[in-house]
């Protein structure tokens, strides 16, 4: 007696358990599989956005992605643009972090203040840069020629490679603050006597650095570089706006080449194939990133 109404409870146990999962699976769905499933389905078409008349024309869309120079080209501009503005956000943000970790006067305002840049809009922060980097009447290039380092305007954003290592620093300036959040919440953690036990060893400040808190840090940095690299490949708002892509397609990126595939040669087709080929790159990192950060860990 006592088996059957065990088992009929936990029928309802997992009755009940699925229906939970429920609106979270269909959130999932709608959100993440759906577009994904029409993302792919759509590469497989020519599609012109306007109308979104279509004919299949199967792999082609791909052959003649990667037949393209502009693929490879604006792949490169990406990972250029990926692992300068991570480098220094992650340089930037551990500095800033273990500044901020100090018994230093005002910290609590300046851990307020160091977040500006990342809360502000991107609209605002670009307008205001581009007032900064403008070559006739630019505050950074009236401050150099004052001082006298150079004796004529410099074209930040309008020549290369000015222009990519502008956005590359527009970037980092924009986004470190999220490290310095992470960083700092784990600074806070590390036990004390870790640090007094390696200043007894004779260890001075950098060398408590390597020892203690970089591998204290190493969890949390392994989450860090992953999502910042997935957000800053996927970039389109800040470069666009900076640049749109120029001079010339130098600082042109794979969504905004997605962006143009779509509304201004109206290749919706194509557009999905590029967006698809961004994913699977993006796939392909992380599972070699996660690989190589478990293969280094701790045994």
């Amino acid at each position: 007696m006592a088996a059957p109404l065990h088992s009929s409870l936990e029928r309802r146990y997992a009755r009940l358990g699925l229906l939970l999962i429920a609106p979270t699976v269909l959130i999932f769905c709608a959100v993440i599989v759906y577009p994904l499933v029409s993302a792919i389905y759509l590469s497989l078409f020519r599609v012109f956005t306007p109308t979104l008349e279509s004919s299949w024309v199967g792999l082609s869309n791909y052959r003649e992605l990667l037949a393209s120079g502009l693929f490879w080209k604006a792949l490169w501009n990406t990972l250029v643009w990926t692992a300068g503005t991570l480098t220094l956000q992650i340089v930037l943000g551990i500095g800033m972090a273990l500044v901020l970790h100090q018994n230093i006067w005002f910290r609590s305002l300046a851990r307020s203040l160091i977040l500006f840049p990342y809360f502000i809009s991107t609209v605002v922060a670009v307008l205001v840069w581009k007032w900064v980097f403008n070559d006739l009447y630019g505050i950074l290039n009236h401050l150099l020629m004052q001082s006298g380092i150079i004796s004529m305007p410099i074209d930040y954003l309008g020549s290369m490679p000015n222009a990519m290592i502008s956005v590359i620093l527009v970037g980092a300036w924009k986004y470190f603050p999220f490290v310095v959040i992470a960083v700092l919440a784990r600074l806070q953690t590390i036990p004390e006597p870790l640090y007094e036990a390696a200043r007894i060893d004779g260890a001075g400040p950098i060398a408590r650095f390597f020892d203690v808190t970089l591998p204290q840090l190493r969890d949390v940095l392994v989450v860090i570089v992953m999502l910042r690299a997935i957000w800053d490949f996927k970039e389109f708002d800040l470069i666009w706006l900076l640049t749109g892509g120029g001079p010339s397609s130098s600082t042109e990126t794979l969504p905004i080449v997605v962006y143009r595939q779509a509304f201004a040669l109206n290749q919706m087709g194509m557009a999905a194939a590029w967006a698809v080929s961004m994913m699977a790159i993006l796939l392909v990192f992380m599972i070699v990133y996660i690989r190589r950060t478990r293969e280094k860990g701790p045994a």
